[in-house]
């Protein structure tokens, strides 16, 4: 087990606060620094990156490596094919995932760590564009670049000087501004981040439609007009979704009768007892298409107040049900 240092002092509550403010004011001022840093060799990044055959490799060590790991993970979920390469494992083979039209984005505060620049010549030998995200310009790093960014800041927000802090807010808000603004260079939507992250939030809200929650077949409370109260009652609680959907000998829908629509004929004081399925119905349900979002359909229950949606084909014919319970099974609401 590591040695761990020993307080010298009593915990003092109102310091510990003090210093936590002290960062957020370093590290603020540190980007606001790194905006003003920015000129055109942000914009030739960009381009070398969209132009890139390859892949964007991100490469960096200790602090900066675990940087470059989330932001080969955001470019690669906004549209830009990256990945991450240990610097000192490139050195002993994994330098043969580097291929000619890569765009290598090497990242390192000093822009002296021995195991990114050993490698430097071996990579310009393979052909790739080098972009570094260095803290000195004058570094080894950023002198081997074909574009070199500035991360630099005037002060770590460790109090030590010692603990890499301020930096590497400047590179993971770098990284994200070079993502930023590849995804709006390409085009990228909401779709084509959803398909990026299929099992988020968004991606149920974007990928999943009407089709694939529905309730089909035997399992739609289904009745024709001239159906007996009493059986209507009968296949709404077979069905177990508190409708029952009425149609004509070809399947087109007709109307809709709730458990909201009974209790408002209990309440008029109606003689259900001898009436059909046609005198009670409501007309003109809400229909949704099979092929809708089906966050559509929840957007469309909530306006409706409604918990359950009739899907019809082009034609009107009925092809399935949607409930709210379905689409809260689903997640997606």
């Amino acid at each position: 087990m590591p040695a761990q240092a020993t307080p010298t002092t009593s915990f003092d509550a109102e310091r510990a606060l003090q210093l936590a403010r002290d960062t957020f004011d370093i590290e603020a001022k540190a980007l606001l620094g790194l905006k003003a840093r920015q000129g055109p060799e942000f914009a030739d990044a960009v381009k070398a990156m969209l132009a890139c055959s390859g892949r964007v490799v991100v490469m960096g060590m200790g602090k900066s490596g675990h940087v470059g790991r989330k932001i080969a993970a955001t470019l690669a979920s906004t549209g830009t094919p990256a990945m991450f390469v240990h610097p000192a494992e490139a050195s002993h083979g994994d330098l043969g995932m580097v291929t000619p039209g890569d765009v290598v984005l090497a990242i390192s505060n000093s822009g002296e760590v021995d195991e990114l620049t050993a490698i430097l010549p071996a990579l310009k030998r393979v052909g790739i564009t080098l972009v570094a995200m260095t803290g000195r310009a004058e570094s080894s790093l950023a002198q081997h670049a074909d574009i070199a960014l500035s991360s630099a800041v005037e002060q770590e927000a460790c109090p030590l000087k010692l603990a890499p802090t301020a930096s590497t807010t400047a590179q993971m808000a770098l990284g994200d501004a070079l993502a930023v603004a590849l995804l709006d260079a390409r085009g990228f939507k909401e779709e084509d981040f959803a398909r990026s992250h299929p099992g988020g939030s968004l991606g149920r809200k974007l990928l999943t439609h009407v089709r694939d929650l529905m309730r089909t077949g035997d399992a739609l409370p289904r009745v024709s007009p001239d159906t007996a109260f009493t059986e209507v009652m009968r296949e709404m609680s077979a069905k177990s979704l508190g409708v029952a959907i009425i149609t004509d000998g070809v399947a087109k829908v007709l109307g809709i009768f709730t458990d909201g629509d009974l209790r408002r004929c209990i309440e008029q004081g109606r003689d259900l007892r001898g009436l059909t399925a046609n005198d009670v119905m409501h007309r003109k349900p809400r229909t949704v298409h099979p092929q809708a979002l089906a966050v559509e359909a929840a957007d469309l229950m909530e306006e409706a107040r409604i918990t359950l949606v009739v899907v019809v084909d082009e034609s009107g014919t009925l092809v399935g049900a949607l409930s709210f319970n379905d689409l809260m099974r689903a997640k997606v609401i």
